[in-house]
């Protein structure tokens, strides 16, 4: 069973090794370390832009997940945005991400929170049948961006 934690300042370089694994993984995209760093750093230090959460097995560090936060107006409560989910190779298919979500669950509801979103690789069938396993559902909206 994993254990679940707040990340820290001493998880920086656990966190930057696993982003970039995960862009070269799930989007053949291979990040700039210092850049990363410098925005691990910010979410860490200022919770206004999110937060992080540590996955361990026998005190080991295996998976992250980092929550933002979207205020909506229709809803005049937050929603909460699941980004940068990683499960290192070894740790996979042991239940981690759903103690993660579990975790992030539980207190997104103590905090008032009306809903959870992610968004996923289209490809990445796997991490959708396990959001799909653990109740979450295909949204309805189609996302589009511009990069500036």
């Amino acid at each position: 069973m994993a254990q679940i934690r707040p990340a820290t300042f001493d998880d920086l370089e656990f966190l930057v090794g696993n982003n970039l694994a995960m862009a070269l993984e799930t989007e053949g995209r291979q990040l700039d370390a210092d850049t990363l760093r410098a925005g691990l750093s910010h979410v860490l230090s200022d919770p206004s832009k999110g937060f992080y959460i540590i996955a361990e097995l026998e005190g080991v560090a295996v998976g992250n997940l980092m929550v933002t936060v979207e205020w909506s107006d229709w809803r005049n409560a937050p929603m909460w945005w699941f980004q940068s989910v990683y499960v290192r190779p070894e740790a996979r298919a042991k239940g981690v991400f759903a103690q993660m979500y579990a975790y992030v669950h539980a207190r997104a509801k103590d905090e008032g929170v009306k809903e959870l979103r992610l968004y996923v690789e289209k490809e990445n069938t796997r991490a959708q049948r396990v959001y799909t396993a653990l109740g979450m559902q295909e949204s309805h909206y189609v996302m589009f961006e511009v990069g500036l």
